[in-house]
C-alpha cells in the first residue's frame, strides 16, 4: 500500500506543534486581538529573502509588530507606475497609505547572493529563470555610485561595499515615491538603513548625515565580541 503524501513538510508540522504548545499559549490574547482588530504595525521592514536573515528573529519582534516585505537582495525599485506587476511597490504603497506605518527600514546583510551575482560577472545569474537577472539590474545605480570594483579590491570586499551602497540606493528609490517623499518631509515618516552581518550577529546602521554605517549597539555582548575576535 502506498504511503500517503504529506500535506506539509514534516519539519513545518513539528514546528507548528511547538508553536501551539509554546508561543501561541503565551501570546494567545495578542493573537486574538490581532484577529479581531487587524494589524496596526508602526514599522515596515524591507529585507532579503535569504533564509539566514529573518527580521522577526533579529529584532525579537512580536506578532503584528512589523510589516515585512522580503525580496532578492532587499531591493526597492524606483517609482514607476505602469501596467506591469510590482510586488514590492504594491507592498510599500499598502504599508504607507493603508497601514500608515511611521518607520521604514531597509535591511541588507552580509554575503548576499543577489549582490554577489551582480558583482561577479563570472558567476552569472542566480538561476537560469526569467526574472532574477532583470531584478538585480536594480543594483546598477549603486554600483555606479560606489565607483565599481577597485583594481586591487577582492571580490568579497567589493560585494560587502556594494551591499552598503545598495542600501543607500534603495533609500533614494523610496524617496522617489510621492507618498513617501511627502510624509517624510512632514515628519510623519522616517527612513532607515541597516546591515546585518550573518556570521557575527553585528548590526550596522546608516548615519544619513555622514553616509557611514555605524554599530547599532556600542556595548556588544561578550559572546558576540568573542566571535568577532576569533574571526579577526
Amino acid at each position: 500500500m502506498d504511503q500517503p503524501v504529506p500535506l506539509l513538510p514534516e519539519r513545518l508540522t513539528e514546528g507548528y506543534r511547538t508553536f501551539l504548545d509554546d508561543r501561541f499559549v503565551r501570546e494567545r490574547s495578542r493573537y486574538e486581538q490581532l484577529g479581531e482588530k487587524g494589524q496596526t504595525p508602526k514599522i515596515m521592514l524591507i529585507g532579503c529573502c535569504d533564509s539566514r536573515v529573518s527580521p522577526e528573529v533579529i529584532f525579537d519582534a512580536s506578532p503584528g509588530e512589523m510589516f515585512v516585505v522580503r525580496n532578492v537582495a532587499n531591493l526597492v525599485p524606483p517609482f514607476s507606475p505602469d501596467d506591469q506587476l510590482h510586488g514590492t511597490s504594491a507592498a510599500l504603497e499598502y504599508g504607507v497609505q493603508a497601514l500608515k506605518v511611521e518607520h521604514i527600514v531597509v535591511l541588507g546583510h552580509g554575503r548576499c547572493g543577489g549582490i554577489r551575482a551582480f558583482a561577479d560577472d563570472a558567476q552569472g545569474p542566480l538561476s537560469p529563470g526569467d526574472f532574477i537577472g532583470k531584478w538585480i539590474t536594480l543594483i546598477e545605480p549603486a554600483a555606479r555610485r560606489s565607483g565599481g570594483r577597485g583594481r586591487n579590491e577582492s571580490l568579497d570586499v567589493y560585494v560587502e561595499r556594494l551591499a552598503l551602497a545598495s542600501i543607500r540606493q534603495s533609500l533614494d528609490n523610496l524617496r522617489s515615491f510621492p507618498c513617501v517623499n511627502i510624509l517624510e518631509s512632514k515628519g510623519r515618516l522616517r527612513l532607515y538603513g541597516a546591515y546585518f552581518a550573518v556570521a557575527t550577529g553585528v548590526l550596522m546602521l546608516l548615519d544619513q548625515q555622514t553616509g557611514e554605517f555605524v554599530p547599532a549597539v556600542g556595548d556588544m555582548p561578550k559572546k558576540v565580541q568573542m566571535i568577532r575576535a576569533s574571526e579577526a
